[in-house]
């Protein structure tokens, strides 16, 4: 029997580093040329394992040469350290103690688990398809850009045969099949997050993270980096060279999909959220990919601490990131593209022209502009906000996400969501992390609130 596993197949990491190289500006040329010239394939383009299998011969090639694209230097490495201290060094900005007295209620924290939930569940559907197959499906309903959820009911047949949802989410994230919230690692890592503080507190270390998710997060519960981290650990090797050992999904957006709880149990202290996020990123990310984590939890902090403004709280992320970096180029250009275009989908263009033919849809760089974007020209609305960042394409599900947990703490309270977003929820969430599944967002909510009023 053959098993293809997505994500983590030699053969199929050689191209994503190839890519990677290119982007940071490292000299692969003649690694390239071996890989191909031994009948190596590019990566495959939207799924996580290409087919078929490699020879044994290839795969071993392919080893060898992921270990030799570990040792080239990249001349962005000043500007995009890795260690915190190196970090903090490079941002002028750097936020300054806590405000003291600063608290987060359990309402906002409430606010924002559904709004996380709500953002996720509405890109679920279109995740992995092309934007023009976005854009058709929503068109064909009359609901663009999307102000409800994604529905089959009344798409033509053919339409649906040259875009077809998502395989795995159409029968739980369609409207007409919404009932509660599906399992999703959008949310699964807030749960881990959870459930690490509960267990070691706010001075939990990576190593701590590392064993959570061993005795916890099934491994088929892991994507791209995630995956490859948790691999490594299997195999003996330890943080942080578990993001870095044979991990081309390093920059990649899945830390920035597990800084939420870090953001919000740090209300007022943008600095402590980032630094935390920072100890949770650096087991599978580097770089940009971290960067993506501190970010996102340093803009949910001041919400959390009370900050009204969309643009303040994305000020603020920008303040924990290498002002040189090309994620701060990428949460620039998201900002002042949007400001710059009164249609939206001028904006989505645009940053697609940007780096549509550069990176992977599930890269960090794009994913940032776009969820900068869509925050900036929904300006707080909630339903603006996630349904701006799922309209763009790319990671729709982990973008909805995030922009639906900023928004729902900028919005302040459960009453205030839309109920058209809450109500299909059923205040229930299905999960494969021990100890959550069908949990309430109101006890997610009254948990995360224990976390963040602990010293």
């Amino acid at each position: 029997m053959n098993v293809r596993l997505t994500w983590a197949q030699p053969e199929d990491l050689v191209g994503h580093e190839l890519r990677q190289a290119a982007q940071d500006g490292r000299d692969a040329r003649e690694i390239e040329e071996r890989w191909y010239a031994a009948g190596g394939a590019p990566a495959p383009d939207r799924a996580g394992a290409s087919e078929p299998p490699a020879s044994p011969r290839l795969r071993a090639l392919a080893g060898r040469l992921l270990d030799e694209l570990a040792l080239l230097e990249s001349p962005l490495a000043a500007d995009e350290p890795t260690g915190l201290d190196e970090i903090v060094a490079t941002c002028p900005h750097w936020p300054g103690p806590a405000d003291a007295g600063r608290a987060v209620g359990r309402d906002r924290l409430h606010a924002a688990w559904l709004g996380r939930a709500a953002g996720c569940l509405l890109g679920k559907p279109v995740e992995k398809l092309p934007l023009e197959g976005i854009r058709a499906l929503a068109r064909a309903t009359g609901d663009w850009p999307p102000t409800t959820w994604f529905t089959a009911r009344g798409v033509p047949a053919e339409l649906l045969a040259a875009h077809p949802w998502n395989r795995r989410s159409a029968p739980t994230s369609l409207a007409e099949n919404i009932d509660g919230m599906p399992e999703d690692d959008d949310l699964n890592y807030p749960l881990l997050t959870l459930l690490l503080l509960q267990r070691h507190g706010r001075s939990f270390t990576t190593d701590d993270l590392a064993r959570l998710w061993l005795d916890e997060l099934p491994a088929g519960r892991t994507f791209t980096a995630e995956r490859i981290a948790y691999g490594n650990l299997l195999a003996g090797v330890e943080p942080p060279e578990t993001a870095r050992r044979r991990n081309p999904f390093r920059e990649w957006i899945g830390a920035q999909i597990r800084a939420d709880v870090h953001g919000w149990t740090h209300p007022g202290d943008p600095a402590g959220a980032a630094a935390q996020a920072h100890r949770d990123a650096i087991l599978t990310h580097t770089g940009n990919g971290v960067y993506g984590a501190m970010f996102t939890a340093a803009a949910l902090a001041v919400a959390a601490g009370g900050e009204s403004d969309v643009h303040g709280c994305l000020a603020a992320g920008l303040r924990v990131v290498p002002p040189h970096s090309r994620y701060a180029r990428a949460v620039r250009l998201g900002i002042g593209t949007a400001r710059a275009e009164g249609e939206f989908d001028a904006v989505v263009d645009r940053l697609h022209a940007a780096y549509g033919d550069t990176h992977h849809w599930v890269h960090v760089l794009p994913n940032a502009a776009l969820l900068a974007a869509a925050l900036t020209h929904a300006d707080g609305d909630f339903t603006r906000s996630i349904g701006l960042a799922v309209s763009g394409g790319w990671d729709t599900d982990s973008n909805g996400a995030t922009a639906g947990s900023l928004a729902g703490l900028l919005a302040g309270g459960p009453d205030a969501l839309p109920e058209q977003w809450t109500a299909p929820l059923k205040n229930r969430l299905a999960t494969s992390v021990p100890g959550f599944d069908r949990t309430g967002f109101d006890t997610l909510a009254a948990l995360t609130h224990q976390e963040a009023l602990r010293p």
